[in-house]
């Protein structure tokens, strides 16, 4: 059995978070290392290592993410715009193998992001 992810921890209440938002299909936290002045995560309950490996199933859920992703940032004062990242695999910057929605903002976001 592989080990549980920090992000799986946080959902099963092992560790703490900054959580702003929660569901019972996802919850969305603040980054512990924000690269914006707001910078929270959306992640679903359910176990999606990778927006790769989601399935016609996860098609709701996806796009409730991105709604709640939305909310979020209306709720942190981003009505000026946000940026959402959702990072795939080692050579898309994912670092938690635990699908996450990235929502970045209160300062101008430049392009190309990195």
């Amino acid at each position: 059995m592989s080990e549980k992810t920090v992000f799986k921890r946080i959902i099963d209440g092992e560790l703490p978070a900054d959580i702003v938002y929660q569901d019972d299909l996802c919850l969305a936290f603040r980054d512990i290392n924000p690269q914006a002045p707001v910078h929270v995560l959306v992640i679903p309950r359910k176990e999606i290592p990778r927006l790769s490996e989601a399935t016609d199933e996860d098609e709701g859920l996806l796009g409730h993410l991105l709604l709640v992703a939305a909310r979020v940032a209306k709720q942190e004062g981003l009505e000026g715009g946000f940026r959402v990242v959702i990072n795939d695999g080692p050579a898309g910057g994912q670092e938690v193998h635990h699908l996450h929605v990235h929502v970045l903002g209160g300062r101008q976001m430049r392009w190309p992001p990195g």
